[in-house]
């Protein structure tokens, strides 16, 4: 064969291009890949939708077997290429345990065996194989030869250049039959509509290269470019990537200098490609070889390698990222994303989110809540089954997604979104109406807030205040950290909106999952359990004591309520008071106006305050618990791992005893207390908690209309009766249990 495959695929170009029936250029093809490559047999096998491998064109093998000869999903060698997406190399084939004798076909004499897969988003669309009567070895430039060549047919036949599009119609060069798929529910919604991929790969418009030698020097100047361009953002901090941590683009820019990576780019485009088709190339082999990998670690390097291959894609094109627009009925599927990601997307066009990735209690997913986005997550696999444009459903409420789906799922679904948007315009009609249960026991429903956005949402949700406004999201958004009269007014604004309205101002929750890029942070084994919220606060007080000084100047003539998160011990929450003792005697110094009212308060989300708050009680003004972190902590299960998130119910005896404990406290030393976790806003578990003794609820906004029309509903004392018999059970799970309980008082839960 020639040296390097660029003269055989400057003769297959020319054999596409004469025209002609699909199947003549087929023939036509194999023909000059066997003669190209010294080979007796050369065949193109394609998937067909079936799943089935079927012969489409071959030289050397009996004609008549062509579009005869099918191969069951992994039957055969050609099975075998297609499911490990790998290319195999046999001397002896018929001796190959995985070997399919196919008598119709005639290959009984040939012996030597080699064969690629035609890769296309990671998938094997098809095989293509060649074979010589004589046991020999393939060499490793023949290997590297098979592969150019299969990747080029992979985009011909994609693209319609070698088939047609009646011959494409059956052909699966990408996933087109309906899917479901199990995920987890990280923001409630529903929603259908059509997919934009979030940093969507850059197909290479072009494969063949005309000046080898250019492409290459192309190639250089790109890598030299990309590699340029991280070192840049390690210099000043990694705020050219919104929400990205520093070390990621350490492990970048590793991964830009691995050898293993360059090098097959280089032989990729001396092989013959383009710059963009090389990276195709590599990529997608990379993308197979790690998507088998059972060790995790391994398989999380794929996306390594997938952003840096992207990111490299789009140095060659010119584009800059943010340019794209959303179609009116965007579903944004994603690998993972930051809260600036999700931020920049256009909010009235962006109706759902799918990730592969990340947590409930993600970045991402915190802000789909609050924007009221229906988020769905740890959808494995998702991207490679998706095409932009694709139609698809994301159920916020079962944590699913559909894909392709059939008309009758579309249906049902638009029917399930039109009886929210009824239930929609019922909270609308209670939104003045006071949550005041059926014997007048009058319950305080707030929001949790963070964002300016959600600032438009308290009169249309009919809030009572805010519970709960989280300050870190101004500094997770922002390249650098946020100055004194930035975060002022943000607080102020927060004011303003809020009127006569209660705001409780929850102090900077950073660190664990939380990681400004901007801050310097020591690596931690265990971060939900480390340096984070108040105590990187107390390490810091120079950024608490900004903060600090920036609510106290906002709220001048107001009330301010401000309570500090991840209290683990009596004396953080003294330290902290104490800081805002010293802002408040600095501005009194001053001449400064002091807000009307100051109440600081602390939050339950340590178990450890449980055996400690005869001490901590009569030091705050009020507390609230935080159950999204209380649970996990006492579960020791990390609520961000899909593994163990799952591993225990909030509606259990533990559980429920102790928020009973801690309601049962604050109601002897008269201490406010409130509940700003999840839990607030789902109906039922909202039931427990006012059972239990619980008058003043945070929820996120789409929470308060479901939680008010359960509490209009409720007969409290018999409830409170009810759910003293059940805190005694040994079960691990007493949701059933409370379920048929508010059903059988008639709660609409």
């Amino acid at each position: 064969m020639t040296r390097g495959p660029r003269n055989l695929l400057r003769q297959i170009r020319e054999a596409m291009a004469d025209g002609g029936p699909a199947q003549d250029r087929l023939d036509t093809v194999v023909r000059i890949i066997a003669r190209s490559m010294v080979a007796e047999v050369c065949s193109i096998y394609l998937r067909r939708a079936s799943g089935e491998l079927e012969l489409f064109a071959t030289e050397g093998l009996n004609r008549a077997a062509v579009h005869t000869t099918r191969l069951r999903p992994g039957e055969g060698l050609v099975g075998e290429v297609a499911r490990s997406a790998e290319p195999i190399s046999l001397a002896d084939a018929p001796g190959h345990p995985s070997f399919s004798y196919r008598p119709e076909t005639g290959e009984d004499p040939y012996h030597a065996f080699l064969g690629a897969p035609l890769l296309r988003g990671g998938r094997a669309i098809g095989v293509l194989v060649v074979q010589n009567r004589a046991e020999r070895t393939y060499d490793p430039d023949e290997i590297e030869d098979i592969q150019t060549i299969a990747m080029v047919l992979a985009e011909t036949v994609a693209s319609g250049e070698l088939l047609g599009q009646e011959e494409l119609r059956d052909v699966e060069v990408a996933p087109h039959r309906p899917e479901r798929m199990k995920g987890q529910r990280f923001a409630e919604g529903l929603a259908f509509g059509h997919v934009v991929l979030h940093e969507a790969p850059l197909a290479p418009e072009k494969l063949l290269a005309d000046d080898p030698v250019l492409e290459e020097a192309r190639l250089h100047t790109a890598l030299h470019s990309l590699k340029a361009g991280i070192d840049a953002m390690l210099e000043v901090g990694p705020s050219g990537l919104s929400g990205t941590p520093f070390e990621v683009l350490e492990t970048y820019r590793m991964f830009a200098d691995d050898r293993g990576w360059n090098r097959s780019l280089e032989e990729a485009v001396r092989s013959g490609l383009t710059a963009e088709a090389a990276v195709d190339r590599v990529r997608n082999e990379h993308r197979a070889r790690f998507a088998k990998a059972r060790d995790p670690y391994i398989r999380e390097r794929l996306h390594d390698f997938e952003d840096l291959a992207n990111r490299l894609l789009r140095v060659l094109a010119g584009d800059k990222p943010g340019e794209r627009e959303l179609p009116e009925d965007a579903i944004l599927v994603a690998r993972n994303l930051g809260p600036a990601d999700l931020l920049e997307y256009p909010r009235d066009r962006l109706k759902g989110v799918l990730l592969e990735e990340g947590s409930a209690a993600s970045h991402a997913g915190i802000v789909a809540r609050a924007l009221q986005i229906p988020c769905v997550g740890r959808l494995m696999g998702l991207r490679d089954r998706l095409s932009d444009g694709d139609l698809v459903i994301a159920d916020g409420e079962s944590g699913e997604a559909y894909l392709r789906p059939r008309p009758e799922m579309l249906e049902a679904v638009q029917q399930r979104i039109a009886v929210r948007e009824q239930r929609r315009a019922e909270f609308a009609l209670l939104r003045d109406v006071p949550a005041m249960t059926l014997d007048g026991t009058r319950i305080t429903l707030l929001s949790n807030a963070g964002l300016a956005v959600d600032l438009d949402t308290l009169d249309d949700a009919g809030s009572e205040g805010i519970g709960l406004f989280r300050t870190e999201f101004q500094f997770m958004v922002s390249e650098e950290l946020p100055r004194l009269e930035a975060q002022t007014q943000l607080y102020r604004r927060v004011l303003d909106a809020a009127g006569d309205r209660p705001v409780t101002f929850r102090t900077l929750d950073i660190g664990g999952d939380k990681v400004l890029p901007y801050l310097d942070a020591e690596r931690e084994e265990n971060p939900a359990l480390g340096r984070r919220a108040i105590r990187l606060g107390l390490d810091r007080p120079s950024l608490l004591r900004l903060q600090l000084r920036a609510l106290l100047h906002a709220a001048a003539g107001r009330e301010l309520r401000v309570m500090f998160p991840m209290i683990a011990m009596v004396e953080e929450f003294r330290a902290a008071r104490e800081m805002v003792d010293v802002e408040c005697a600095w501005a009194r110094r001053r001449g400064r106006a002091l807000p009307q009212l100051l109440r600081v308060g602390a939050m339950i989300e340590v178990p450890s305050l449980l055996f400690h708050l005869d001490a901590l009680l009569p030091l705050t003004d009020f507390v609230s618990v935080g159950t999204n972190d209380l649970l996990q902590y006492m579960y020791a299960a990390d609520r961000t791992n899909p593994l163990v998130s799952d591993r225990y119910d909030p509606l259990s005896p533990p559980s429920l005893r102790a928020l009973q404990e801690i309601q049962t406290r604050c109601a002897e030393t008269g201490t406010p207390v409130s509940v700003c976790g999840e839990l607030a806003g789902r109906p039922l578990e909202a039931f427990a908690l006012v059972t239990l003794g619980y008058t003043r609820l945070s929820a996120p906004a789409g929470g308060v209309g479901p939680v008010k029309r359960m509490v209009l509903s409720l007969d409290l004392p018999a409830a409170r009766r009810g759910m003293a018999n059940l805190l005694g059970s040994s079960a691990g799970s007493i949701r059933n249990e409370v379920e048929s309980l508010a059903r059988k008082l008639n709660v609409a839960v």
